[in-house]
């Protein structure tokens, strides 16, 4: 029996599929139409922070560290620098060049439960939690339910609460999407684990709007959202700032980072690019919920590569330090208001 809190409303199929091929397109005409940002435009029509509110307590946020920003270095120091940076959870991302030269799967997609279960203890003893997980194929492939399956029992053996799923940068097809998560909501629910989908290009499935309504046709206690808004503005040049509004009531992790159009076009971590933060966690600062921010993108733009590990380190802090203390003033504020 789900809760009141877990209910997705109802998408009729007709509208969802005459919507779907829109839904971005309808949002690329605000601020970003043309690729270029017009001034003033985002604060123009903005709510009452009162209207972010969907409830009483404040959102629980997580931060946890994919260990991606480390890729160029072996996942050993991946992990001690993530704890080192301050963080108590981590995510699992997808290779790690190791001592030998050569890229190493973090957890390759046909691993047994046991080599998660291992890699799961390896993090705890570095006082890291690990809590989400990519699952390296897209949706629409012909073996995604093989794949996804295994990394449910996989994320179930290490402890991991998410696993995360996206599409091609070109947009997924949503008859797919919804075919195949309706068939692996009940697989991921018998193995308490959650799956979540972000965006990542493509009009069908590259907007919080456009899987909103996939998420709603799904209807799903374990099928929710992971918003990335940095590949929002990156792929399609949206302005995640409405789009979030979409579909706010559905998400459950973000994956973090930033993007800017001007000087160049470019993505960075969070607070380097033009997407106001405060703004887009208004929406989610008061759920009453947890959600889990996992830090994909920590790197400041038109710096290159990072040149060592500790360099790597430095960012992921800044990265964290910014958006607690921005969620905080926010959900300070948001209280103030309320009163």
């Amino acid at each position: 029996m789900k809760s009141r809190s877990d209910q997705k409303p109802k998408l009729d199929r007709r509208s969802f599929i005459k919507n779907s091929t829109f839904a971005a397109g309808a949002l690329a005409t605000g601020a970003f139409a043309g690729g270029s940002v017009k001034a003033n435009s985002l604060s123009q029509n903005l709510p009452d922070l009162k209207s972010f509110r969907r409830s009483n307590s404040p959102t629980t946020f997580r931060h946890a560290c994919m260990t991606l920003p480390y890729r160029f270095f072996p996942l050993e120091r991946a992990l001690t620098g993530i704890k080192s940076a301050g963080y108590e959870y981590i995510a699992w991302g997808t290779q790690h060049r190791e001592e030998d030269g050569e890229n190493h799967a973090v957890m390759p997609e046909d691993a047994s439960p046991e080599k998660a279960a291992e890699l799961g203890r390896r993090c705890r003893d570095h006082g890291l939690e690990p809590v989400k997980m990519f699952s390296t194929v897209y949706p629409d492939h012909d073996n995604a339910i093989e794949v996804l399956t295994s990394r449910i029992r996989q994320a179930e053996a290490a402890g991991i609460e998410y696993v995360l799923s996206f599409g091609h940068t070109q947009g997924g097809d949503p008859e797919v999407w919804i075919e195949k998560f309706k068939q692996l909501g009940p697989i991921a629910a018998d193995h308490n684990v959650t799956l979540v989908m972000k965006q990542h290009g493509g009009e069908t499935t590259g907007t919080g709007e456009a899987l909103a309504r996939i998420i709603q046709e799904v209807d799903h206690p374990n099928v929710w959202m992971s918003y990335d808004a940095g590949n929002v503005f990156w792929y399609l040049e949206v302005d995640p700032i409405p789009d979030i509004q979409t579909c706010a009531d559905l998400i459950r992790a973000f994956c973090m980072k930033d993007g800017r159009l001007w000087p160049q076009k470019t993505t960075g971590g969070p607070g380097y690019g033009e997407i106001d933060h405060y703004r887009l966690f208004a929406p989610v600062a008061f759920t009453g919920r947890t959600i889990t921010l996992a830090y994909e993108n920590i790197y400041p733009v038109f710096s290159g590569q990072p040149e060592n590990p500790e360099q790597v380190d430095r960012y992921a802090r800044n990265a964290r330090e910014y958006m607690e203390n921005l969620i905080a003033g926010l959900q300070s504020v948001m209280a103030e208001d309320e009163d």
